[in-house]
């Protein structure tokens, strides 16, 4: 079977494009780079910071930088990404390698980072159904999932030159009061649900006594799966890890794992593939990950809420830059309407007192 993929790299969007000239004389340095055959090619998907593929000398790289007019450093910090892939080389196999690191914004107006290219099959709403044909595809892949989440927050942060990479302690309370902020920073519209669920987080703070190295992004389109057998072969866009409460980074991820009886105002959404018939539902998520991680998760609805309070403040963040012309990516131009959606469903998870509707 072929190489499959959603992220075919294409021309570099017109508001986006780099110095290649400043680019390839900067990588001759250090990289196997010839000037009279450079190109670099953008891929089309994401949201956030924005990702190149460079060609050059039949070989190819990864270069990653913060997205055009992005106000807020601490989602888009290069350095930080390429930190934490020096440490996990060596002790986590599903992270790809990074290469270099560059923060003279001379060079292409921002800082970046360069890393090799994985190759493999990325599942988005719009490929998975070519790809995928039996349900014991789809509950593989669930396994190799949930086993690549428990696997990354079992990993032992002072092995791997980690421990100081973040605040443990107090991390639930200040993650619902920074992304409180980031929200009221980047409001566009009076949103009620949302304006509900806020003071509800800030009222209902909960704190678990485990301490993980998390992702903060874990979702399907996030990963890199073997062509063949669809195994992980590698966890993309590490830009917001850090160390905190694992259960933070489990209730970002069933957040985004759509199911097939949600509400139509979720499943219209169409991010991820997880609204598939043949599909584990979300409980059976928290379930398996709950048996592998090896207890039970207590204020899983504190959790998922908070979870689907992040997705929406990233969303609008984007939408953000859309509406004050930060950006001219058509595709931002409804996010507003994802940003509601995501907020009705945290109320309504609230409301139920539960994950599943």
């Amino acid at each position: 079977m072929s190489d499959k993929f959603i992220d075919n790299p294409t021309k570099t969007r017109e508001d986006e494009e780099l110095d290649n000239g400043g680019l390839s004389n900067y990588l001759s340095n250090f990289l196997d780079i010839s000037k009279s055959d450079f190109e670099v090619l953008q891929f089309p998907s994401g949201f956030s910071n924005l990702t190149y593929l460079i060609k050059s000398n039949q070989k190819e790289y990864i270069l990653r930088k913060p997205p055009i007019g992005a106000q807020i450093k601490s989602g888009h910090d290069m350095s930080r990404e390429y930190k934490v892939l020096s440490a996990l080389k060596n002790n986590y196999k599903k992270s790809p390698i990074p290469i270099h690191y560059c923060d003279d914004i001379d060079i292409i107006g921002s800082d970046f980072y360069i890393m090799e290219r994985i190759r493999g099959t990325v599942l988005r709403s719009n490929n998975f159904k070519k790809i995928l044909t039996s349900k014991t595809q789809y509950d593989f892949i669930a396994s190799e999932f949930v086993d690549t989440l428990v696997e990354l927050h079992k990993l032992e942060i002072e092995k791997i030159g980690l421990s100081e990479f973040g605040r443990p302690a107090g991390y639930c309370e200040r993650q619902v009061k920074g992304w409180t902020k980031r929200y009221q920073n980047s409001k566009t519209h009076d949103i009620t649900d949302i304006n509900f669920v806020i003071k509800w987080l800030n009222n209902n703070i909960k704190e678990s006594s485990y301490v993980s190295l998390i992702h903060n992004d874990f979702k399907y389109d996030n990963l890199v799966l073997d062509t063949n057998s669809f195994a992980v072969k590698s966890v993309l866009d590490w830009e917001m890890c850090t160390i905190g409460d694992p259960f933070m980074d489990l209730g970002t991820t069933l957040a985004y794992w759509i199911n097939k009886d949600d509400p139509d105002y979720m499943r219209e959404i169409n991010l991820n593939i997880t609204s598939e018939e043949k599909n584990p539902k979300r409980g059976e998520i928290l379930e398996m990950y709950s048996k592998k991680f090896g207890d039970d998760i207590e204020n899983i609805v504190f959790y998922f809420v908070f979870g689907l309070f992040k997705i929406a403040v990233i969303v609008q963040q984007i939408y953000f830059r859309y509406e004050k012309g930060l950006t001219k990516d058509i595709r931002f131009k409804h996010l507003n309407f994802v940003v509601q959606s995501y907020a009705r469903m945290a109320k309504s998870s609230i409301d139920n007192k539960k994950i599943e509707f």
